[in-house]
């Protein structure tokens, strides 16, 4: 908590980095960004709207700042959350407004039309977007439950998706969430996760599926039916926040001074 409270972006015109979470409906993008503000606030919150309805709850582009506790001064980083991807072509969160966010043309709160994505130039054509508005680090959300159910449609899709953040230099990594109900193991101890042969399988098959390194999937529990928070999973999610941090560095350091 104290290095990521320390934390400052390595380019002075950044004063916070901003991480753009995408992910299947349903896999913890919210539930990620109400933990960890959970962890900052000593207690359970629920800002962001989460469940398991069928389509996405979140219909909205929108971009969450955390505090320092109840009446702290925010952290050095905001967690944006996307509409779920869908297998149709014309549900779920387009390509298109992908590349916008990354760019930094989409202002909080724009609501996703499916059948429409969004126009760049309605709204920002008098001036691109600084490098305070980008996108410095993308995490694809991944349910540990589902990966072998993932079907060709939604591999493709994410595979257009990297494609995309990678023609932009931004770095990626995967959040591999659920990982405690995929894992009996790990359900009785959280401190498993690093051990059991279970976990790692399934870290290497979203590897292999997304084609990313197996460095960059990091198992992790999001909170949901507690109420007090858990050391061990605090580690986890703030481990996994911390390398974010580490990668939205990486992508300023390559930018180098503009």
């Amino acid at each position: 908590m104290k290095m990521i409270r320390d934390y400052k972006p390595l380019m002075p015109s950044v004063s916070r980095v901003r991480i753009l979470m995408i992910g299947p409906v349903g896999a913890g993008k919210s539930s990620f960004f109400n933990s960890i503000n959970s962890v900052f606030m000593g207690r359970m919150t629920s800002k962001a709207m989460s469940g398991s309805a069928g389509t996405s709850l979140t219909t909205q582009f929108r971009t969450y700042p955390v505090k320092d506790g109840r009446e702290g001064k925010p952290l050095p980083f905001v967690l944006c959350d996307t509409m779920g991807l869908e297998e149709q072509s014309g549900a779920g969160l387009d390509i298109d407004d992908i590349s916008s966010i990354l760019q930094g043309h989409v202002p909080d709160r724009y609501k996703f039309n499916p059948t429409t994505p969004f126009q760049p130039e309605e709204q920002k054509a008098f001036r691109p977007p600084s490098l305070q508005e980008k996108i410095h680090c993308v995490v694809y959300v991944i349910d540990a439950t589902k990966i072998s159910l993932m079907s060709s449609k939604l591999e493709e899709k994410l595979a257009a998706i990297r494609k995309k953040v990678n023609s932009l230099g931004i770095p990626q990594m995967v959040l591999m969430t659920k990982v405690d109900e995929a894992c009996s193991d790990v359900e009785e101890d959280l401190q498993n996760i690093y051990i059991t042969s279970y976990v790692k399988t399934k870290v290497q098959e979203v590897s292999s599926r997304l084609g990313v390194p197996v460095s960059c999937v990091l198992p992790v529990k999001n909170y949901s039916q507690e109420l007090e928070l858990e050391l061990n999973c605090d580690v986890l999610l703030l481990t996994a926040l911390q390398q974010m941090l580490n990668f939205a560095d990486d992508y300023l350091d390559d930018v180098g001074p503009i």
